[in-house]
Formats: structure tokens, sequence, C-alpha cells
């Protein structure tokens, strides 16, 4: 089934709920790395991940299919990531005084017994760590989804413009950052 084919069927209330599920089915996979990428743990990243299609179906009625399926799915996922994390931020600052800073993102992948990336992907997530908020996810946007700077646009509501320097801008600190790594 094509994205434009599960978006007719997502909009005729008939045919909605095995659309649906054939959404999840397609998108599943996909939303969990994005949120697994933001919040770093594995439960962590099943919890959001079932709360985005909780969302997406409660919300099913509001979607006007103005942007694709994905992009609408993709943007609950991405918000209900970032939310779980700056929630997950106030727990723990309160509980152990943790800085401001992302460092404990870091310490979560490196301790995930899920994680068994390389030197080099946890060298790509140190300097992912270093880059500010908008120019981190519009790089993973674009490296890791392979998304079109006009989707990205859709989903940030950000010019395409803004969208591809701030992806430049986020390549030369990764670089930097490497370089000076190795």
């Amino acid at each position: 089934m094509t994205e434009d084919e599960l978006q007719e069927q997502i909009m005729k209330p008939e045919t909605r709920a095995v659309a649906f599920t054939k959404a999840v089915q397609m998108y599943q996979e996909k939303l969990y790395w994005l949120i697994r990428r933001i919040v770093r743990q594995h439960d962590d990243a099943d919890d959001v991940l079932q709360e985005t299609f909780l969302k997406a179906w409660q919300n099913l009625g509001s979607f006007r299919g103005e942007a694709k399926l994905y992009t609408w799915i993709y943007r609950i996922a991405l918000f209900e990531a970032i939310n779980y994390n700056k929630k997950k931020k106030r727990i723990t600052d309160n509980e152990y005084a943790v800085s401001e800073d992302t460092s404990y993102l870091l310490e979560s992948a490196v301790a995930d017994p899920y994680f068994d990336g390389d030197k080099g992907e946890l060298i790509l997530q140190q300097a992912l760590d270093t880059l500010p908020p908008k120019q981190r996810q519009v790089f993973e946007m674009r490296y890791f989804d392979e998304i079109p700077y006009r989707e990205m646009a859709a989903i940030t509501d950000t010019s395409e413009g803004a969208l591809k320097a701030s992806y430049h801008h986020a390549v030369k600190k990764i670089q930097q950052y490497v370089s000076e790594m190795n």
C-alpha cells in the first residue's frame, strides 16, 4: 500500500481503523529509532512510541491531509520524545541535582544494555550532544531519517532555507568535534 492510498483510507471513517493499523505497521520501526535517538533508553522509547500512536489515533479526526500521514505522525513522535525528555530531566534535576547539560543522556546511552554502538557511533553521539537543540533536530531528521527539507519545513514550521543553514552549521560543528577527538 502506498502512502497516498493509506492516507485516502485514513480519511474515510469506514476504513480508518484498518488503515491506522497498517500505518502503525509501516511506521513503527522508523518512529522507534527517531524516538530512541532522543530519549536514548529502549524502554523509554517503547513507552513514547506507544504514546505517539495513542495520540495519533485520538487525534486522527483532526488530520486534514494537508501533510503526508507520516509527516503528521513524525511530528507527534518528535514532540512526544522532546516532552518526555523535558519531564524526565525535571524529575532527575529535582531528585539528583543534575547540571543543565545533556550529559545524562550520553551516560544513559553508554549504560544502556541495548546500545551496541562502536566507538565511532559514540563519538557521533557526543558530537550531537554539543549541538544546540534546533541544529541537532535538523541534523538527525536529515542525516538519520533522510527527510527532505520540504517535509522538515512542514514538521518544524521553519523555512527550507533556515533548515539548510542549520544542517550546514551542524555538519561543520560535528566535523570539528570529530577532528578534535582524533
